[in-house]
């Protein structure tokens, strides 16, 4: 997993993220987290290095990641 130069956005489909936080436990930077009510949320969005574990690893197809230049 390298480090990406570009900056990434991740876009969350709050309707369709049932909050499993499997995207949580896979990333490596903990960017994701799930708040109190359970809704996922970036939390540290600087940190991602668009390694892309969390779209890939979403049962849901809620997360995308889009990368910025």
């Amino acid at each position: 997993m390298s480090k990406s130069k570009n900056k990434a956005k991740i876009e969350i489909n709050q309707a369709w993220c049932k909050s499993c936080g499997i995207c949580v436990d896979f990333c490596p930077t903990d960017v994701l987290e799930l708040d109190i009510t359970g809704k996922l949320k970036v939390v540290e969005a600087d940190a991602c290095i668009n390694c892309m574990l969390c779209e890939l690893r979403c049962p849901d197809f809620a997360i995308e990641i889009v990368e910025e230049d």
